[in-house]
């Protein structure tokens, strides 16, 4: 998985869990560390 579609699918998750700035940017790194991880 290429670093653009794993920033776009951790950008929609932090988009739509995300309550506020910081909680948007933790999620979106969550998302992008577990998408790392799997590939």
């Amino acid at each position: 998985m290429n670093n653009m579609f794993k920033g776009l699918i951790a950008g929609y998750g932090a988009y739509k869990l995300g309550g506020g700035c910081f909680g948007t940017i933790l999620v979106f790194v969550i998302i992008y560390f577990l998408l790392g991880q799997c590939s």
